[in-house]
């Protein structure tokens, strides 16, 4: 009864730590990626000029510009739905970070940066590139974030808050990885609980030591998909890999795109069934997923039930493009489930 009570008097349900990103999102075709050797269906890193070249090579009139980062559309998400969440982030005090802060506050998002504390600098950009097959390709420039560090973690936050989440994409900068790990062993010591998402196949390809150390002897629960669920356990199949998570989280999610999820609650597995939309945009499914289902989670609702709600809200997320829902879109969503 005195976990439960604490547990009901934390002020945040979920304490995001990520990039702080601005989405520039593009339709393009595949003609598009081979002529510019883009490489299909993952995140790469490049430097602006690159970007930009990018950018000025897409015949079209028009770009959305959305709030991004992997954790920022998940703690999104989660306020969405009615949770309360605060971000730790790094924007400059340029025209795309006041952009993103004020994004931030629309949601109801908390975060100690404000539009006068902000450095000098650029705020990073995410090139979304979605081809007619709905799979999205992004291109980074992480300008400012790249510096993300252990400066923007707030210690008090994280002690009022009932679960932390980190994105893998923190993992391949020193100054993010430290601050991951900061944020967690605060997170441990004060009997706060610690998601964590592996974000992309490429975090696990390429920066698997990396992620190892973030890792560590484990988290409380964590987020991937299939492919990623292979790379790290490396397993050929998912029956394996699964068994093999459980070594390194005490419970896990699992998504399979059109199939739908796997989650793990600690003791049995739970097949979510998905949704059947046309897909137009996978850009932020696995974000809304993540923030749908930690909503669930933190506020009194089943590992079912929280899988359900996330399956039906990713599935909204890519019948549209960009990679978060409107709030009333949300609402309606949870309405629908609840209902």
């Amino acid at each position: 009864m005195r976990q439960a009570k604490q547990a009901i008097m934390k002020k945040y349900d979920v304490y995001g730590i990520g990039n702080a990103l601005v989405d520039l999102v593009f339709e393009v075709d595949e003609k598009f990626l081979l002529e510019h050797q883009v490489e299909k269906g993952l995140m790469t890193l490049v430097e602006e000029d690159r970007q930009n070249e990018l950018i000025s090579a897409i015949d079209i009139d028009e770009n959305m510009m959305k709030g991004g980062g992997s954790a920022a559309n998940t703690v999104v998400a989660t306020s969405q739905f009615g949770g309360k969440c605060y971000y730790s982030c790094k924007v400059s005090n340029d025209e795309f970070g006041q952009f993103f802060l004020k994004d931030l506050a629309a949601n109801q998002v908390d975060t100690k940066l404000t539009k006068e504390t902000a450095p000098e600098g650029i705020t990073g950009k995410c090139l979304v590139m979605t081809t007619p097959d709905a799979e999205r390709t992004m291109n980074t420039f992480l300008g400012i974030t790249s510096d993300f560090s252990v400066h923007e973690i707030d210690e008090e936050s994280i002690k009022q808050s009932k679960y932390i989440y980190s994105e893998g994409y923190l993992v391949p900068s020193p100054s993010g990885r430290e601050a991951m790990l900061r944020g967690m062993q605060i997170a441990r010591e004060n009997g706060v609980k610690v998601a964590l998402s592996f974000s992309d196949p490429s975090m696990v390809k390429f920066f698997r030591t990396e992620m190892q150390e973030v890792v560590g002897d484990g988290v409380d629960f964590l987020f991937c998909n299939e492919e990623e669920a292979m790379l790290y356990t490396e397993k050929d199949n998912l029956l394996e890999a699964r068994e093999e998570l459980k070594k390194i989280a005490k419970r896990f999610a699992i998504t399979l795109g059109k199939n739908g999820a796997t989650i793990f609650d600690g003791d049995t597995f739970i097949d979510i069934e998905p949704y059947q939309v046309d897909a137009i945009d996978s850009n932020g499914a696995g974000d809304m997923f993540a923030g749908a289902f930690m909503f669930g989670i933190t506020n009194g609702h089943s590992y079912a039930e929280a899988g359900k709600l996330a399956s039906l809200a990713s599935s909204k997320v890519v019948a549209q493009f960009g990679p978060r829902l409107e709030t009333a879109q949300a609402k309606e969503v949870l309405n629908y489930l609840l209902g």
